[in-house]
């Protein structure tokens, strides 16, 4: 193909920083030109397709990949540009019943009001119910693959709606239940109405500072964190340095934040030592367990289907991010192929943590204590009802935590009654439940690319000759070898943990040098294996897999999320079982909430949490924060 001319570039970018502006337009530009760009053409994704990881000390080609759709036809397309020669280095067309649908847009959610005050069965429901069509608020859902005649190769979605009565009223506190319209996105068409039971749309106020929710201020006095010598951290672009803390950082429009590169300084041999060669949690599906006619169907896919990323918040000081603050911009492609930046979309800061360490000794008169600190990577994102914060944690003492924070507003229902499946949250509104699951895509490279890893049980030892008074226990190690025997499910009875080491290298004590993936332990896929959502979200079925080092397989359900088939992405990558022993390797963990709504979650739900922690284990000869100095300000934590 052609190549079009594109700006002279100096200094090639770092193969691992963040899309451009420039990326962007000369992507547009190059696709355009290749014939692949109508007026009916949308810009579904446009991403940094990332070079391999033997390729990133070197200068690869600077790659974008680009999903296109024609909404007049419904022709999905995907190509990758390479934008330092203006070349389309690769492209072909989606086959949307074998691969599934390119991404929902935001476009399609403007227009689906409209089409349904088309629909004369729609507004028939409506009629039976006494609703006024100008009051309604669609809310456009992603319709999974349920393998429906009438649905093979459209492209479609569900719509469920509420009822809003002025423009300051919360429509969530109003759920018109037991109707569904199924829409089609190319035809601009309803082509079927489900209606399936009449409920009464309740009718109490939802705002969360609306009667009868109002409360009187809590008098809570000002705090004030400062660092008047500025932050520890030193950014440089997109690369972080803080105490021994070294890595890169990135983010992209589907998957939200990546580290990359993430390496410690060991403080007793004052080597770089490599941790992680990328982190991300590339996927999130939130399955429902509500089995009515209008409702089962209801598996989001937040990251593949709706491309969560697009819909990151501008963070505000005192708000979302609170002290010595740092933000970074992230820039996106909008729907038409130009860049979009949203401002401060990454917040960069220091938290102090409690304590670190801290011991009185009764002998030798030592009384010392040291502050723990984290250095805190996090972005917030908004789709629809929840709102999501992405949390990546750095200790001093080499520990990598991630936080995921689920907050917003609880999808309602209709209340059923005490043997249905949703907790009643206000008069007549029900809330389902669910499930919020992660995957989290870790490439552990601990002191190189050659692993190996164990998992770690707590057992007891049977009283015998060596254990006569039953009071021992020990560790059991098992090694996981190939990819099926790496499908693992936690077991906190057993306190188990997964141990990642690298043979070719021993501390000082002759000990392999390993971390640590402790998982909290909460359940995994709570559907039938037979459903639609365990085949289309199959990682979510395991809290453990392990894969060979492939930099194709990026995403855990598949490419193209939407409207999938089953099978895709995990199922297929690790149907060779293939040798995991001593290869370059990605682990994969799935974790989450199991969401039983709460009167408390309603009209706005507190934060709840969940996650997952590193630890080094035998990666250091020691402590390796000993050296941290004393707290600051005159204070005596420290003295013999």
């Amino acid at each position: 193909m052609t190549a079009i001319q594109v700006p002279t570039v100096t200094s090639p970018p770092h193969p691992l920083a963040p899309m451009t502006p420039e990326d962007i337009n000369v992507a547009r530009e190059v696709v355009t030109s290749a014939g692949l760009v109508t007026a009916s053409t949308r810009f579904v994704y446009v991403g940094l397709d990332e070079p391999a990881k033997s390729e990133w000390a070197g200068s690869p080609p600077r790659r974008v990949r680009v999903v296109l759709l024609d909404r007049d036809t419904g022709v999905g397309t995907t190509a990758v540009v390479n934008v330092l020669t203006g070349e389309v280095v690769d492209s072909r067309s989606i086959d949307v019943v074998a691969e599934g649908q390119p991404g929902l847009l935001e476009e399609e959610f403007d227009e689906v009001e409209g089409i349904l005050l088309k629909s004369p069965e729609w507004l028939e429901a409506l009629a039976k119910r006494d609703i006024d069509p100008a009051q309604v608020r669609a809310v456009p859902l992603a319709a999974g693959n349920f393998e429906l005649e009438d649905e093979i190769g459209r492209r479609l979605c569900r719509i469920l709606a509420f009822v809003q009565y002025d423009k300051a009223d919360s429509p969530w506190a109003h759920p018109i239940d037991g109707v569904c319209a199924y829409v089609d996105l190319i035809e601009k068409s309803v082509f079927k109405v489900v209606d399936d039971k009449i409920f009464p749309v309740p009718e109490e106020r939802g705002q969360w500072d609306a009667e009868p929710h109002a409360q009187p201020a809590v008098d809570l006095k000002p705090i004030e964190i400062t660092q008047p010598d500025g932050p520890s951290f030193t950014l440089d672009g997109h690369h972080l340095t803080w105490a021994n803390w070294d890595f890169r950082f990135g983010f992209d429009v589907r998957e939200g934040l990546a580290l990359y590169n993430v390496t410690f300084t060991d403080p007793d041999s004052g080597d770089v030592r490599r941790i992680l060669d990328r982190a991300s949690i590339p996927e999130m599906v939130v399955p429902y367990g509500d089995p009515q006619v209008s409702r089962y169907w209801i598996n989001y896919f937040d990251q593949g289907e709706y491309l969560l990323g697009r819909f990151t918040n501008t963070l505000e000081l005192g708000c979302d991010c609170l002290g010595e603050i740092t933000y970074v911009d992230a820039v996106i492609c909008d729907e038409s192929g130009h860049p979009r930046r949203i401002g401060n979309a990454i917040c960069i800061h220091e938290e102090d943590y409690g304590v670190l360490w801290k011991h009185t000794d009764l002998f030798n008169g030592m009384s010392e204590t040291r502050r723990q600190r984290r250095l805190v990577v996090s972005n917030f994102a908004t789709i629809g009802n929840y709102d999501y914060g992405f949390y990546w944690y750095l200790y001093l003492d080499g520990t990598i935590e991630f936080e995921a924070k689920a907050t917003g507003i609880v999808f309602p229902s209709a209340y059923t009654g005490p043997d249905g499946f949703a907790t009643e949250m206000a008069p007549g509104v029900g809330a389902p439940f669910h499930q919020h699951l992660f995957a989290a895509r870790l490439d552990i490279a601990v002191d190189g690319t050659r692993q190996v890893v164990e998992e770690v049980d707590a057992v007891r030892v049977p009283v015998g000759d060596d254990n006569p008074h039953g009071n021992a226990f020990r560790q059991q190690k098992t090694r996981l070898v190939s990819e099926q025997q790496a499908r693992r499910k936690a077991d906190n009875f057993k306190a188990r943990h997964w141990l990642v080491t690298n043979p070719d290298r021993q501390n000082r004590l002759g000990q392999d040098v390993g971390y640590a993936l402790y998982p909290e332990g909460q359940p995994t896929l709570l559907a039938d294996p037979s459903s639609v959502a365990a085949k289309r979200a199959a990682f979510t079925t395991e809290h453990l897999w392990v894969l060979p080092y492939d930099a194709e397989q990026r995403w855990p359900a598949g490419e193209l999320v939407n409207q999938s088939p089953a099978g895709l992405g995990m199922p297929e990558w690790t149907a060779g079982d293939r040798s995991l022993d001593g290869e370059d390797l990605v682990v994969w963990h799935t974790f989450g909430l199991t969401h039983f709504p709460r009167p408390e979650d309603w009209p706005v739900m507190p934060v709840d949490y969940t996650g997952f922690i590193l630890k080094p284990v035998g990666f250091f000869d020691r402590n390796p924060s000993l050296g941290v100095p004393k707290p600051s300000g005159g204070s005596h934590c420290g003295h013999r």
